[in-house]
């Protein structure tokens, strides 16, 4: 069932090519004329006059199939009744939609689908529509003349009534009863999803919809991204949600707060209850399409175990206290004031979220270098995506990508680098996906095989499996390929790049140190390999390069990232659709939390608090003097707290403790703190060591913005109340209020109002503007008024673009006799980032622990099997897992998720970091595996820790 307030016109817009909009014809439909553009169908036209042609089969996000014959018309000069979904335009055409004849045909087919089909009262009680039912009752037919008698209660003759339904997926019912075999969910599978889990199995009387080899949907390949619940036109796929709460009653657009794509919804709402979320097919990053998180797991925001008080406590180690709002913000600013003047100005700082919105995590900074007084601020991008901010701020003169997520739509070669958007980014996966399957090549450059090595109608044309910390080894070797055999883009590089910068990495790749016949003891990888994907890139007519935090964290991420954009320069592929160098972020808001000032080092749109005329400008409007020199990155915090330097933070919407590297480190720094601060929506593993508590907001409960990894604001709009009883941009008001720094808003579009005059690129954003436009991407200015969908056409943001010489230089991180193995770590599609919302939600069916996946060599030579209890120890820290045995990494690699805390995954991860930004080598950690059969000593007090530190004394009537 599609959207609420959706109007399907039936069948897809005609797609605009480079060459622009197609030639345009005039139609007339029912004594109506329209114009449209040349191979629009007849459906399509019809329904932009709001003439809606009964229809089954077809719908917009599918291509027409032409099986429902409900959609047949008739067009003067030509004999038959043609279906209006797969028959096209031609200038001049008369066509007719209604007439006595069209009405017979119609009907006739409606009755023979109604012979075999629940009653109207059976599908109403699913709650869910029935365009089958619909369609009947627009044309008068309640009655079949195909259906027998029923004798005894029982229908005659054979049907299809009566089967088993499948329930077993935990968001959604098939019911095949219901199912007309019209093959949309199997085409929105094929077609949208590309997984191609679903068939229409059998011929004839016996076809039925089967998901894999006639599975359950749980156990089939289904990804439950539900393309093929909204594709179905009766109540054969439905909600569980759906039947369960009713039909909604209204529907606001909002954007997920999931990954970073940032697709558009529409949460369908009755009161203040959400009875599903709807992909918006207005949406210009996903176009209708969802994941199973974004979907289906909204529950956690009002999940049992969210905190809606406040609470305080002294010490660590006390049961926490429930109070009114006024205390708790009250208290928490009083120990603020109290450190700084024992301490010192310097001794307090606060960590922003890119979970929270644009506006919130540009109060907190501001609540920091205004309130606060120092620019000790940081982010959680310090430990995913800071290198990207650096690397490409120095070669090409922006901290972002530079393409939509369309432009892949026009790529001819796809290299994808230390990214699995399969897993992390599904939606754009899927598109990425389409783009393969027209014939677009594929080189994947990664330690572990993930899914689109090989997929269903996907292979790679190149996996270059390199040893993990290799990576600039291996680009090197690839650009030392683009540069001697005469692969560059010489013209390009000298209307557009520094020269000498040109010549000084060219010779540095030129040397044959780096040529992939020398550097491939180094990666692992065969030159022949190297040699043969870097030829595809380097003739690709439009070449684009995505990557993902297999490139940024890393001790040489920055280095990483520069590389890839010298290789970018060196071949032409920037400024232009279809090419790029494209960063994968992985939540929500990290490309927004680093545009919003949320490093120690910038204001927002990245420019450095060292500028006088800057901080000039964001003095003038704060109305006080701000430091001029950097403040303490996350890493450094943690430094100065264990040597008693810095006493107090303020954590807005992230979970250090457990996203962080090196845990037993992080804690013992926040525990040597006198106050720390969480606002967030559980008492997460950081709330553990903290002092007070502040309720936080989820995204269905505030209005603002989240920018993705386009570079795309999209509007997040409140559905309900927050259940703590203020937005997290109303909770740094107060506390800033307290502290006795003066902040008055009364609405989130006047933060942005604020953030639109401080900062360059956001110059014409405004809410009005987004909601004209559904959403924007930066730079939006006098120059680009309505976004910059590309980047650096015919120049680039620094002027010419400057490359780097790249020198390998491999990470301290070595396997020795002790620690043989290397350990990395990623994501999976059903969990998100630390799993404080996706753990709450069903989706713990399909993945309820982190797994370590091992090598079959390496598993039998230590005598593990698949499901043992494995101990994983590194220079850091041990923990247990459960052990995965799998061919997806290579011998020597081992590799696990981060979702759970109790699997202590970052107790193993050391502090080993980038060289520029600090961000953590989650990437390379040198362990060792034995089989165990108990759980590790930090685990163990974990549990002891987590019991303790949790207690809550409750407070009756307790209020603001």
């Amino acid at each position: 069932m599609h959207a609420l307030d959706f109007v399907d016109p039936g069948t897809p817009a005609v797609p605009t090519t480079a060459e622009g909009v197609a030639k345009q014809v005039t139609v007339e439909i029912d004594g109506f004329t329209v114009t449209v553009p040349d191979g629009t169908s007849i459906m399509r036209a019809a329904s932009l006059l709001g003439n809606q042609i009964p229809k089954l089969c077809a719908t917009s996000s599918l291509k027409a199939f032409g099986s429902c014959r409900l959609c047949l018309v008739e067009i003067e000069g030509r004999k038959g009744y043609p279906a209006s979904c797969t028959t096209t335009v031609a200038d001049g055409m008369k066509i007719h939609t209604q007439s006595a004849k069209l009405g017979e045909l119609r009907n006739n087919v409606l009755e023979l689908y109604l012979s075999d089909h629940p009653s109207q009262s059976e599908c109403c009680s699913s709650n869910n529509r029935c365009e089958l039912h619909e369609m009947a009752a627009a044309a008068g037919v309640g009655e079949s003349r195909y259906s027998l008698p029923a004798v005894d209660g029982v229908a005659a003759g054979l049907n299809h009534q009566g089967s088993l339904q499948d329930d077993s997926n935990p968001y959604f019912v098939f019911n095949q009863d219901a199912c007309i075999v019209c093959s949309r969910c199997v085409r929105a599978c094929d077609e949208i999803q590309g997984t191609f889990a679903l068939t229409i199995e059998g011929r004839g009387f016996d076809s039925k919809v089967s998901a894999s080899q006639a599975e359950s949907f749980l156990e089939s390949e289904c990804v439950s991204c539900g393309a093929c619940v909204e594709a179905c036109p009766t109540t054969a796929l439905t909600e569980k949600s759906v039947i369960s709460l009713g039909r909604a009653e209204r529907a606001v657009a909002t954007t997920c707060a999931y990954c970073g794509v940032g697709c558009t919804f529409k949460a369908e709402m009755k009161g203040e209850q959400v009875i599903r979320m709807v992909p918006s097919r207005d949406g210009h990053a996903n176009h209708g399409h969802a994941c199973v998180k974004g979907r289906f797991a909204y529950g956690y925001a009002t999940h049992t175990d969210r905190i809606t008080k406040p609470m305080i406590r002294s010490k660590i180690t006390d049961p926490w206290r429930e109070v009114s709002w006024d205390e708790a913000i009250n208290y928490a600013a009083s120990e603020f004031k109290r450190i700084q003047a024992k301490y010192g100005q310097d001794a307090v700082g606060g960590i922003t979220s890119s979970r929270c919105t644009n506006e919130e995590t540009f109060l907190v900074q501001k609540l920091v270098r205004a309130a606060f007084g120092n620019n000790n601020v940081d982010t959680c991008a310090r430990v995913c995506h800071s290198p990207t901010g650096y690397g490409l701020k120095n070669t090409i003169g922006e901290s972002a990508g530079t393409q939509e997520f369309d432009s892949v739509m026009q790529s001819d070669v796809i290299m994808l680098i230390g990214a699995n958007p399969t897993e992390g980014h599904p939606v754009f996966a899927s598109q990425m996906k389409r783009r393969l399957r027209q014939g677009a090549k594929l080189i994947v450059i990664d330690p572990r095989q993930i899914k689109l090595v090989r997929t269903p109608h996907i292979e790679a044309d190149y996996h270059l499996q390199l040893k993990p910390g290799t990576n600039v080894a291996l680009m090197n070797s690839i650009a030392h390929v683009i540069v001697t055999e005469g692969l560059a883009h010489d013209q390009y590089i000298v209307d557009r790049c520094e020269i000498d910068s040109w010549e000084k990495w060219q010779a540095f790749v030129s040397d044959p140190k780096n040529s992939p016949e020398a550097m491939e003891e180094i990666t692992g990888v065969p030159a022949m390999a190297v040699r043969s994907a870097a030829r595809l890139y380097g003739t690709a007519p439009n070449g684009a390069i995505y990557y993902g935090l297999g490139v940024t964290e890393h001790s040489q991420g920055t280095t990483m990232v520069m590389a890839i954009a010298n290789l970018a320069m060196a071949t032409g592929n920037l400024g232009r659709v279809g090419v790029g160098v494209n960063p994968l972020r992985g939540q929500n808001n990290v490309q927004g939390s680093c545009d919003m000032g949320s490093f120690p080092h910038e204001f927002s749109g990245y420019r450095h608090v060292s500028d006088d005329a800057v901080r000039a400008t964001f003095e003038a409007e704060w109305g006080v003097q701000l430091q001029s020199e950097p403040g303490l990155r996350i890493p450094n915090m943690f430094e100065a707290a264990l040597d008693g330097s810095f006493r107090a933070v303020y954590v807005q919407g992230e979970d250090i403790a457990q996203s962080d590297p090196n845990t037993t480190h992080v804690t013992a720094a926040l525990s040597a703190m006198e106050c720390v601060v969480v606002q967030d929506l559980f008492l997460n593993e950081t709330a553990k060591f903290a002092h007070v508590f502040f309720p936080g907001s989820s995204f269905l409960e505030k209005n603002g913005t989240f920018t993705n990894a386009e570079r795309r604001i999209g509007r997040v709009r409140k559905v309900m109340q927050p259940l703590g009883g203020y937005e997290d941009w109303e909770v740094t008001v107060r506390f800033s209020n307290a502290l006795g720094y003066p902040m008055n808003y009364t609405h989130p579009s006047q933060i942005m109002d604020e953030i639109a005059m401080l900062t360059p690129t956001f110059t014409g954003v405004t809410y009005e503007k987004l909601d004209e436009l559904g959403s924007i991407q930066w730079p939006c200015n006098d120059a680009a008024p309505e976004g910059t969908p590309t980047m650096h056409i015919g120049h680039f943001v620094r002027g010419k673009g400057k490359f780097f010489v790249t020198d390998y230089v491999p990470t301290r991180e070595k396997t020795t006799s002790r620690f043989p193995l290397l350990l990395t770590t990623g994501r999976i599609l059903t969990q998100y980032n630390v799993g404080a919302q996706t753990r709450r939600t069903q989706n713990v069916v399909w993945h309820d622990e982190d797994r370590l996946e091992i090598h079959p060599h390496d598993a039998d030579v230590r005598g593990i099997l698949d499901g043992d209890w494995v101990g994983i120890a590194s220079r850091a820290g041990e923990t247990v897992l459960r052990a995965e045995v799998t061919d997806r990494v290579q011998p020597g690699v081992i590799y696990t998720t981060f979702h759970f805390p109790e699997s202590g995954a970052n107790v193993v991860t050391t502090d080993n970091s980038d060289w520029a930004t600090n961000c953590p080598e989650y990437k390379v950690t040198a362990v060792q595996v034995v089989k165990v059969n108990q759980p590790s000593e930090w685990q163990k007090r974990y549990r002891e820790l987590t019991e303790r530190n949790t207690r809550i004394r409750r407070s009756a009537g307790v209020h603001a």
